[in-house]
């Protein structure tokens, strides 16, 4: 079912845990029932200096919460618009057709967190 590629983002997550100076943190999902991501991040000239994720849910979303990270990790924040859910699931080398939309959790997480980051209050819908 899942890639080499993905099941290393899974079993080796790069930049997981909580970034105690971070400027921006970004949450989606619901941690009640289902999958949940946070993303940390640290910008420091509109770039992102450091990255970090916590996750609750399957490996898909592991990995992309992962791969999100590797992603945006030296990138400039209004550059960040080049990560999308295809572009995640690109450099995990293709997600399984129903574990597609793991990909949108960490950008989505990604892009709250720079909302954040600029002040930016995004409505609870």
């Amino acid at each position: 079912m899942y890639n080499e590629t993905i099941i290393d983002h899974f079993l080796n997550p790069r930049h997981v845990g909580e970034l105690r100076d971070a400027n921006g943190i970004g949450a989606i999902g619901d941690p009640s029932c289902g999958d949940f991501i946070i993303v940390y991040i640290r910008v420091e000239d509109e770039t992102i200096r450091d990255i970090s994720f916590l996750c609750k849910g399957c490996p898909a979303a592991i990995a992309c919460g992962s791969a999100t990270c590797e992603l945006a990790i030296g990138k400039n924040i209004y550059d960040l618009v080049e990560i999308t859910e295809e572009s995640v699931s690109e450099y995990l080398g293709g997600l399984p057709g129903e574990k597609v939309h793991c990909s949108n959790l960490g950008v989505g997480a990604l892009m709250c967190a720079v909302a954040d980051y600029l002040g930016i209050r995004l409505s609870d819908e």
